[in-house]
C-alpha cells in the first residue's frame, strides 16, 4: 500500500507539472520566423514583406565580425531600432557570434551583456529570448541564460518544438536556405497536434555568406503559402503565450544531445 501512494504520488506531480506548462492550447499551424546575424537585407527586404503580410518574427542581433560596419552588408543599429518601434522582436545572438561551448560561464555573460545595454542605450526593450550562433550549446551557456531570465533560447535540430519534452532554452528549428525548399515545406506540415515549427533565417539575399543566402523570390513564396494556407505567424517571444517557460524549465531535464531529427 505505502508503494502504491507513493508510485501514486509521483504520477500525480508529473501530471500536473507538465499539464502546467501550456497555458493555452496550442492552435495548429503555428510558425515562428527567426531572422540571425543583423543582415542589410532583413530591413530592406524582410521587415517590408514581413509588414505586408501582417506576420511577427524575432531579429537575433549581433555585430557579426569583421564586416559589421559594412552597411551594405549588415543593418546599424538605427535600423535596428527601427525594426523595434515597426513591432518585431529584437533578441539576443551574442555581441560577436562566438561558438556558445568554447567560452566560459564568465565570458557568456559578456556577450549576451553587450547586446542587453547596446538596446537599453537604444531604447529597446530588454531581450527576453536568445539564439545559439552556429547552434553551439553549453551547460554553462544554458545556466547563464536561466540566471538573466530568459524565457526561450533556440538552437537547431531540424524538427518541431514539442513543448511538453524540449526545454524552452533549448527549443529545435530548421534552417533555411535557397536548396531546401522541400525540407521547409515538410517542415511546415509538422506544425500540428501541439508542436510549433520555428525557422532560422539569414539574409534573404544573404551578401556575405551565400551558403545560408535565400532570395527574396522564394522568401516571398514561403510568406505567401502561410499566409493562404491560414498560419499564425509569430515571433519568438510570443511563445510566451502559450507556453509556461518557468514551470518547463522546473519540469523538463535539458538535454544537449537531442539535436537530430528522430
Amino acid at each position: 500500500m505505502k508503494i502504491t501512494v507513493t508510485l501514486l504520488l509521483i504520477l500525480f506531480t508529473a501530471i500536473t507539472g507538465f499539464s502546467r506548462i501550456v497555458k493555452k492550447p496550442i492552435p495548429d499551424k503555428l510558425v515562428v520566423l527567426t531572422f540571425d546575424d543583423a543582415t542589410a537585407s532583413q530591413y530592406s527586404v524582410v521587415a517590408p514583406l514581413l509588414k505586408e503580410f501582417g506576420f511577427g518574427a524575432t531579429f537575433f542581433i549581433c555585430e557579426f565580425p569583421p564586416n559589421f560596419n559594412d552597411t551594405a552588408k549588415y543593418m546599424n543599429w538605427r535600423q535596428i531600432g527601427e525594426l523595434n518601434r515597426m513591432g518585431f522582436e529584437i533578441a539576443n545572438h551574442t555581441r560577436n557570434h562566438p561558438a556558445i561551448a568554447k567560452l566560459s560561464k564568465e565570458k557568456i555573460e559578456e556577450q549576451l551583456n553587450y547586446i542587453e545595454r547596446k538596446c537599453d542605450s537604444m531604447k529597446i526593450r530588454g531581450p527576453v529570448t536568445f539564439a545559439y550562433p552556429g547552434y553551439s550549446l553549453s551547460l554553462p551557456g544554458l545556466k547563464v541564460l536561466k540566471g538573466k531570465d530568459y524565457q526561450f533560447a533556440r538552437a537547431g535540430g531540424s524538427r518541431a518544438y514539442d513543448p511538453m519534452t524540449d526545454h524552452p532554452l533549448l527549443i529545435p528549428s530548421w534552417a533555411m536556405n535557397s536548396e531546401n525548399k522541400s525540407q521547409i515545406m515538410e517542415a511546415f506540415d509538422e506544425a500540428h497536434n501541439g508542436k510549433i515549427v520555428i525557422l532560422t533565417i539569414h539574409g534573404v539575399p544573404d551578401a556575405e555568406h551565400p551558403w545560408v543566402n535565400t532570395t527574396p523570390e522564394l522568401f516571398k513564396e514561403y510568406l505567401q503559402y502561410l499566409s493562404d494556407n491560414h498560419f499564425n505567424v509569430i515571433a519568438f517571444r510570443d511563445l510566451g503565450k502559450y507556453i509556461n517557460a518557468k514551470k518547463a524549465m522546473e519540469t523538463i531535464v535539458p538535454d544537449l544531445t537531442k539535436k537530430l531529427k528522430n
